[in-house]
């Protein structure tokens, strides 16, 4: 519901706010005076368009924001959801929710679900096809959510289904393509004959094969130095100790550790000169080392970051294969489920069809007697119930309101209706029949009375305040016989200062809705006129 309204900058409409009520507010007034452009805010609000052109004149800027009162709505603070629009001279246009930024579209399909505006500046989800199918249903009522939400679970079930057959190479043609891959895949990893600790070898002997010359020329001379001078000098030590050897028992504990060492640099010396001799240069063991490194890291960057992973993965891959070559027996068990979730969604859907077709003669008929009554007596509504090929979240019906509006003319989609006048007064009678299960919270009717006078619009307003009764209804008229039948009345006048001219609202109270009743009946505000404002009133 629409508690507050401000605009700022819209034509000739400086700076005002509106606070609006719950059941039917009636907007009257002055022509001129900018009854249309307080709707018109609204809808720029709703995400319409909203041309430069709108701006008062000398202004930089236009501004709308409305307080929206959905207590229950995820988005609400306190309550409350505030929505606001500014468009500048230079073409800068922001849409805000709650403080923020949003695009013309978002703002569009949020307010789609909170205020329908009917006439001129038509913003409403009762034109979107789409959503056909869901005020039929909702008409039904129980008789078909049961079997919809039973129908949705199953189509649940078979949408899983499909998806599993899918990713279990379901598909003839795609499951020979993986098992192609793979089988290339896993003929590549077991040709390589990788081993674990391969890769280590390699690059083990690559890198002394890299530095043989180098390797050669210091051996060499470790060989000379441990052979020719170390071992040899420590030879000489040993003897002269030996010689020496009683004369003190630290003599011949020298001796023994300095034989020890002899004996150590022995063995190392030996281990050096079989290192020189292991160290023989092969240009083609080279090559072949660096082609297989080469190889095992092409490996890598296809299959792993090592060849213990590389491995691992020509495990999954044969393990995947023999998945694939044996799910025949599985595919057949989850298209022998899937079958038989068709047969069952199928004969829901039949039944949903079945229930549709006969109640949307209902619905047609009831919509028909109210645009009689709203003085399109040769208006005829009809709902188009045409089967889809596939499975929808709703069945296999395809729904859309159809309209003719004159006799002799071909039934058009609703959203092709031109006539802003007659467009409003089809939306009142559809709204009038669906008002218990229409969702929308705000209802707004501009130009309803277009070409209608005497019975006719006390009839409309009599839907209109039938309306109010479960929804927000804001409505500009000219007629007082909806007027009699607000709520809440407002007048709108304008007033000029200097040469600026600007528009100015009043809520009126009882006494001031007759005199506005009476002066819309006869143009001026008489005794007779007044007398007749209040006989409409107490039939209201």
């Amino acid at each position: 519901m629409i508690n507050t309204l401000h605009i700022k900058n819209v034509g000739i409409i400086e700076d005002i706010s509106i606070d609006f009520n719950e059941g039917f507010n009636v907007l009257t007034g002055e022509t001129g005076a900018g009854k249309t452009l307080l709707i018109g805010s609204l809808a720029i609000l709703a995400g319409g368009r909203f041309s430069k052109e709108m701006i008062r004149n000398g202004e930089e800027y236009s501004f709308v924001e409305t307080s929206i009162y959905c207590p229950n709505h995820e988005k609400a603070i306190d309550g409350n959801i505030i929505i606001s629009r500014e468009v500048h001279t230079n073409g800068r246009n922001s849409c805000k929710i709650n403080g923020r930024l949003v695009t013309v579209n978002e703002l569009k399909d949020f307010m789609n679900h909170i205020l329908n505006i009917h006439g001129q500046h038509d913003s409403q989800l009762i034109l979107n096809k789409e959503e056909h199918i869901t005020y039929l249903n909702r008409f039904i009522g129980q008789e078909i959510e049961t079997k919809l939400q039973d129908y949705q679970e199953k189509l649940k079930q078979y949408q899983n289904l499909k998806q599993e057959l899918k990713n279990t190479y379901g598909e003839e043609k795609e499951k020979e393509r993986r098992l192609d891959l793979l089988r290339y895949q896993l003929n590549e990893i077991e040709s390589a004959k990788l081993k674990e600790a391969e890769e280590i070898e390699l690059e083990a002997k690559h890198k002394t094969m890299q530095n043989a010359t180098k390797l050669k020329e210091n051996l060499a001379q470790i060989d000379v130095a441990l052979n020719e001078n170390a071992i040899a000098s420590i030879s000489t030590a040993i003897r002269n100790l030996e010689k020496i050897q009683d004369c003190g028992d630290q003599y011949a504990e020298k001796l023994g550790n300095l034989k020890s060492s002899y004996y150590d640099i022995q063995e190392i010396a030996r281990d050096f000169s079989y290192m020189q001799e292991e160290i023989n240069f092969d240009e083609q063991e080279q090559n072949e080392i660096e082609a297989r490194l080469d190889f095992i890291a092409s490996l890598k960057r296809k299959y792993g970051n090592s060849i213990t992973e590389i491995l691992e993965y020509g495990n999954q891959i044969q393990e995947e294969i023999n998945k694939i070559e044996n799910l025949d027996e599985y595919h057949q068990n989850l298209k022998n489920e899937i079958h038989h979730l068709e047969t069952e969604m199928r004969k829901i859907a039949d039944e949903m069809t079945s229930l549709r077709k006969k109640y949307s003669q209902v619905l047609s008929h009831k919509i028909n007697q109210e645009l009689a009554e709203l003085e399109m007596p040769n208006a005829t509504f009809e709902i188009s119930i045409k089967a889809t090929e596939c499975f929808t979240k709703t069945g296999l019906d395809e729904i859309e309101f159809m309209i003719c509006t004159n006799a002799g003319e071909g039934m058009k989609p609703l959203a092709k209706i031109a006539s802003g006048g007659e467009m409003a007064r089809i939306m009142l009678a559809i709204k009038h029949v669906l008002a218990d299960i229409d969702e929308v919270d705000t209802l707004i009717f501009d130009e309803i009375d277009t070409g209608i006078s005497g019975k006719a619009s006390q009839a409309v307003g009599e839907k209109m305040k039938a309306i109010s009764k479960k929804h927000q209804v804001i409505c500009i008229t000219h007629l007082p016989a909806i007027a009699a039948k607000g709520d809440y009345n407002y007048y709108i006048h304008k007033t000029t200062k200097g040469n600026k001219t600007y528009t100015k609202i009043k809520v009126l109270n009882e006494e001031e809705t007759i005199e506005e009743i009476a002066r819309i009946s006869s143009g001026e505000v008489t005794e007779i006129a007044k007398a007749h404002a209040k006989e409409l009133r107490r039939v209201s």
